[in-house]
């Protein structure tokens, strides 16, 4: 049974572990008491995870393994905003039937442009505010074959990692706010000289709208995402017009490569004021909290990533969505991921 160390919270609080492993005994140290305490206490547990781990935790379960709800990485994690808000309501709904949600949850990064491993990344932090109240129990484990930056970063945003059988403080924990804010410390790349760039000199969203529209059509973006893009651009520049300073300025372009996408961007000199929280969770019933504006939450929901910096120099909003043709996140391919638990190739009739 995975413990606490003494002075951290009780088994009913909400928890939030790093479990790092670098083959299948160290995986299954960590994620078979996390898995086999929550089938006892009578929670909803599911389990986040390539097909090798899925037989590793299988076979250890034994006829057990029947009330674990297994799902793929490629599903699970397919948006960080959309993500975090089905899990939220999954935890809500689990605390309303007396009960705990309980996710053994490996993070898919193969294949993921930087903007959306940053804002991965963020939604590690972020749900250490959002679920706090829920009692959720969510264990990441994270194979140490990943790049660097990557367990790094899972260092900065995991309060507690499970060492042999026990989960211990972990030193290198950021507030999930300053996290944030590391995490927008780098400036966004500059335009492309080639951007389509429009002058907003009044609300007129008439024009706007139909501004976007006809760029976005000269692209492949899907018809159902470019009605996203509408309401985000629309929301994104509504709060420039109110709150902002002009010149406000919108930009499109579009990003060639192995994950091409449209990018829109809205800029204005003005600057967001402290607390502001930037739309990062969703919004509570009756919550002011910082970091939950829904407006901002929206566009989150909408879009692929959204970018934003704020300071000296102005603001800027920046919100990606993918075109067909993407190469797109997901979890890693079967040898990798039986790589990651110390296999060199998948047993045989798993190829």
């Amino acid at each position: 049974m995975i413990t606490s160390s003494p002075g951290n919270v009780v088994h009913t609080s909400f928890t939030h572990r790093l479990l790092p492993y670098d083959g299948a005994d160290r995986f299954l140290d960590g994620a078979l008491p996390f898995l086999a305490d929550g089938l006892a206490a009578g929670d909803r547990v599911v389990a986040v995870c390539g097909t090798g781990q899925e037989m590793l935790l299988r076979d250890a379960l034994g006829p057990a393994d029947a009330g674990v709800e297994f799902q793929e990485p490629r599903d699970w994690y397919r948006h960080p905003a959309r993500t975090l808000a089905d899990c939220l309501s999954a935890a809500d709904d689990a605390t309303g039937r007396g009960s705990r949600l309980r996710v053994l949850g490996e993070p898919a990064w193969t294949s993921r442009t930087p903007p959306e491993v940053v804002e991965w990344q963020r939604i590690e932090a972020v749900l250490n505010v959002a679920f706090r109240d829920t009692g959720a129990a969510l264990m990441c484990p994270y194979s140490t074959s990943l790049p660097a930056g990557i367990v790094a970063a899972a260092r900065k945003t995991h309060p507690e990692t499970v060492r042999g059988g026990q989960a211990v403080p972990n030193p290198g924990f950021v507030d999930p706010w300053s996290y944030c804010a590391q995490c927008d410390r780098e400036p966004l790349p500059a335009p492309p000289p080639d951007a389509d760039e429009l002058r907003l000199d009044k609300a007129d969203l008439y024009w706007l709208r139909a501004y976007v529209t006809e760029y976005a059509r000269q692209t492949a973006l899907p018809d159902e995402d470019l009605q996203r893009l509408l309401v985000a651009v629309t929301e994104v520049v509504t709060n420039a017009m109110r709150h902002g300073e002009p010149p406000i300025v919108l930009r499109m372009w579009t990003e060639p490569g192995t994950a091409p996408a449209l990018v829109c961007e809205v800029a204005d000199e003005g600057r967001w004021a402290p607390g502001t929280g930037y739309g990062l969770i969703p919004p509570r019933p009756g919550s002011t909290a910082f970091g939950s504006r829904f407006g901002l939450w929206a566009v989150r929901l909408l879009c692929a990533a959204v970018q934003i910096r704020t300071g000296e120099g102005g603001s800027t909003v920046r919100l990606r969505l993918a075109l067909p043709g993407a190469a797109g996140a997901g979890p890693r391919t079967e040898s990798e991921g039986f790589r990651a638990l110390g296999f060199q190739n998948p047993p045989s009739g798993v190829r």
